[in-house]
């Protein structure tokens, strides 16, 4: 598939065999207090696209840049779309589906990213990749570059959640903590690949990661038989995530196999809500602490900021914010209730639905098709249910125990 990248704020146009990260002038711009300038959009040519319409069925590496090599390696997509009945007759819908991407090989909605980059690397001849995460990005790229022998550098905040940590250790990434923010690691991956050279995987700043992702949409759009949802809702934290699920749907319009993209919505917790915020305001400036139990959405200077804006508006989407307590509880029902374990960060996007429930059945009707994405398995944060739920004590090996225990 032929490209082209276009800068998301003042549109230059690259066209360029290289790797390239980001527009040269915009990012200059920067000065560590707003939101980052200079990310670029990965144009695909628009005949290519217009020739797969006369394809009976598409997949999403129809619609990547860079060819995947033998991807049984590491298999990447079909995930499961569930239909949580009982759940969504509780809020008064009756065709909601859930998209379970912790079903991917490292457990969460990264590895989408992570193949096209491995991708990348193998077409550029690179057998290094650097990036910045607070733990699903980092263990899918580890995992990636375990399956296709590529070495794995990874900057880490030293509070990630050790289960995140440990597998990439166990990937055999080398891992460095670093005593700061996710944004300080960010920061330092990107001076490793300047000093050291190899792939930069960095979300947004690599501009691959966001078509990686798109290939959820995309998917989308042959699971439910070539159609798409009315309104989906997105987990935010930096805004690549939701950028990919606007790229995948508009992509497929651009190829002329739907005619109009889904609302998408932009679901972020009160507590990290740069994002919502800016799109509310205009205010691009970071915020001052993200402090977000739902460590995977907790940012305060979005990489993604500026061109996930852009998207909630043209998708005529918006942005709902829920907080910490609505985002456990939530957790909580879509396990008891559906029988779908996700971590705090995924369960936010159904918060977000169960909040917007009411304007979703005033605004839309009560069959509206609402696609909840949930991006990340919750054996990745065993830690939060510590202090709110706990393992009931043994009883002993007697018929008169459970006499006692059931009577």
């Amino acid at each position: 598939m032929r490209f082209t990248y276009e800068c998301c704020d003042c549109h230059a146009v690259y066209e360029t065999d290289e790797v390239f990260y980001q527009c040269p002038k915009c990012a200059g711009e920067n000065d560590g207090k707003s939101f980052p300038k200079g990310n670029v959009i990965v144009k695909l040519n628009d005949e290519d696209l217009k020739e797969l319409s006369k394809q009976s069925h598409v997949n999403m590496y129809d619609f990547f840049p860079y060819p995947v090599p033998t991807p049984e390696v590491y298999p990447v997509g079909g995930t499961p779309l569930a239909r949580p009945l009982r759940l969504g007759a509780q809020y008064g819908l009756t065709n909601v589906s859930c998209k379970l991407d912790s079903s991917l090989p490292s457990g969460s909605f990264k590895d989408r990213a992570s193949q096209l980059i491995a991708a990348q690397a193998i077409a550029h001849k690179q057998n290094k990749i650097a990036l910045a995460s607070t733990g699903n990005a980092g263990a899918a790229m580890s995992c990636a570059g375990a399956a296709y022998g590529l070495q794995i550098i990874l900057f880490v905040p030293a509070t990630a959640p050790i289960n995140k940590l440990m597998q990439s250790v166990l990937y055999g990434a080398t891992v460095v903590p670093v005593k700061g923010s996710y944004d300080d690691a960010f920061a330092l991956s990107i001076a490793y690949t300047k000093k050291f050279g190899g792939i930069n995987r960095n979300t947004a700043y690599n501009p691959m990661t966001i078509e990686g992702k798109k290939s959820i949409s995309i998917e989308l759009f042959e699971q439910m038989g070539r159609t798409v949802p009315d309104v989906v809702y997105v987990s935010v934290g930096d805004g690549c995530i939701y950028a990919g699920v606007y790229k995948g749907f508009y992509d497929l319009k651009q190829a002329g196999l739907i005619k109009k993209i889904p609302h998408i919505v932009c679901a972020q917790s009160k507590q990290s809500n740069a994002i919502s915020r800016a799109w509310r305001t205009g205010d691009f400036s970071n915020l001052e602490k993200a402090t977000t139990r739902a460590d995977s959405i907790s940012v305060e200077s979005p990489a993604n900021g500026r061109m996930a804006v852009r998207y909630i508006n043209e998708s005529d989407g918006w942005a709902t914010e829920v907080d910490d307590k609505q985002i456990l509880a939530a957790q909580l029902e879509l396990a008891k209730e559906a029988g779908i374990f996700v971590e705090p960060a995924a369960a936010c996007a159904w918060a977000a639905l169960t909040a917007d429930s009411g304007m979703l059945i005033e605004r839309f009707g009560s069959d509206v098709h609402v696609c909840t994405l949930l991006t990340g398995s919750g054996f990745k944060d065993m830690a939060v249910f510590q202090g709110t739920v706990s393992i009931p004590e043994a009883i002993e090996n007697s018929v008169e125990a459970v006499e006692k225990r059931f009577g």
